[in-house]
């Protein structure tokens, strides 16, 4: 009996070791092709995020440890998303992308790692790698590449107008990085903003606008001194609104004049005047900024005519203003030189951070086409400008951006309004 079973058992046991081998092939299968997905899986989004990741050495000084650290970064993620930019594109000559502030690229920061940092009391050394959205990378990459020509609608402006370099560490200018038409150009574009106060009210974008409807009414001028109409899109809407073009904030005014490929923005404000219901008359406040900076205000009153509707008596005061605008810029660049000028200058400061704002405000002068940094301490910065006119001419473009000039030679200073008197 014994022996009659033995086969039937060796056969059992033989199906075991089979069915158990097979289990193991599968379970080994599996296990093979879970590793296989798990390696091929990530593999796209790793390539991805490298496209969207830049390292950038850093290197900033200012009073303290903490601020270097800070302007170190800032300067740092704007390198960096104009190489990702630039390895996105493809292109020999990329599309230039439209002006960003800092607060813009910090919003597109996903995350960033530091490596080999090093600092002392005021300096800040540095390699950041910075890790960017992908979205708002490719939604910027694809307004740059879609941009109208010069020939079209709005651009930013990408024309070179001087040779102004930096007055440290070689980086361009606003005027060599052709972020701002030149001021002293025979075509620089005026950008109108009609805002319009009709009692409590005070609109520019919004509906009714009865004011900015008249000027929408007019014909583009030809010539130096043309007065444009921003169309009031989305990205009109994010630069500017009624409240900042109406206090003048420095940074919308000059983000709508560079939309729309301006040197200036003029805020022509109408407060309308009625009895009763009628509109009786209109008193305009017109504004002229250059980069963000008053340079002109004048002031005028209409009266209606009773025999005029109300949408043809804003027509003539808009027609008045532009003319006045338009006329008011032809005789300033009629006035203005091409003689080129050289002074040795030397900036007082209290410390390293207002001679970064004096520098900054500086190179915002269109007529300073380059500025040489001969020495720098806490108490004094001395450099070389070169510029375009007469002297009186570069102290009137100083005094735009809240410089005086002052001195003779062989000693002239520069330095902000009213610092004089106050040291």
């Amino acid at each position: 009996m014994t022996a009659a079973r033995r086969p039937t058992a060796a056969k059992i046991s033989g199906r075991r070791r089979i069915a158990m081998a097979l289990r193991l092939i599968t379970a080994c299968a599996l296990l093979l092709l879970g590793a296989v997905s798990m390696h091929a899986g990530p593999a796209p989004a790793q390539e991805t995020d490298e496209a969207y990741s830049a390292t950038v050495k850093v290197d900033a000084t200012a009073d303290s440890a903490a601020a270097a650290r800070e302007i170190a970064r800032i300067d740092g993620q704007r390198r960096a998303l104009a190489s990702v930019l630039e390895r996105l594109s493809g292109a020999s000559e990329p599309a230039k992308p439209p002006k960003l502030d800092d607060k813009a690229i910090t919003d597109m920061v996903a995350s960033f790692e530091v490596a080999n940092e090093h600092m002392s009391a005021v300096r800040y050394v540095a390699d950041y790698t910075f890790h960017f959205r992908p979205s708002k990378v490719r939604r910027l990459v694809r307004v740059a590449e879609t941009a109208p020509t010069e020939s079209g609608g709005k651009s930013s402006p990408d024309k070179n107008v001087g040779d102004k370099s930096s007055v440290d560490n070689g980086a361009k200018s606003p005027a060599e990085s052709g972020s701002k038409p030149s001021a002293e150009s025979g075509n620089r574009v005026l950008v109108v903003l009609p805002v319009y106060r009709d009692g409590s009210n005070l609109v520019l974008w919004d509906d009714p606008n009865a004011w900015r409807a008249a000027w929408s009414q007019r014909p583009a001028g030809p010539g130096p001194g043309r007065v444009v109409l921003p169309l009031g899109d989305a990205g009109d809407l994010a630069a500017i609104d009624a409240e900042k073009a109406g206090s003048g904030r420095p940074e919308a005014l000059t983000a709508i004049a560079q939309r729309n490929s301006g040197s200036e923005t003029v805020v022509a404000l109408a407060t309308a005047r009625r009895q009763g219901d009628k509109l009786a008359g209109l008193d305009v406040a017109v504004k002229r900024y250059r980069y963000g900076h008053l340079v002109d205000t004048q002031g005028s009153s209409f009266e209606a005519d009773p025999a005029e509707s109300e949408a043809d008596f804003l027509s003539r005061a808009a027609d008045s203003v532009a003319v006045e605008i338009e006329s008011g810029a032809r005789r300033s660049a009629g006035a203005h030189s091409d003689q080129p000028g050289s002074l040795a200058v030397t900036v007082p400061i209290t410390s390293l951070g207002e001679w970064v704002q004096v520098r900054n405000r500086l190179a915002s002068v269109s007529a300073i086409r380059k500025i040489d940094l001969l020495s720098l301490s806490r108490q004094e910065a001395r450099i070389e400008v070169k510029y375009i006119g007469s002297q009186d001419q570069l102290k009137s473009s100083l005094a735009e951006v809240n410089l005086d000039l002052g001195g003779g030679d062989p000693i002239w200073r520069i330095q902000s309004s009213g610092a004089a008197s106050a040291r």
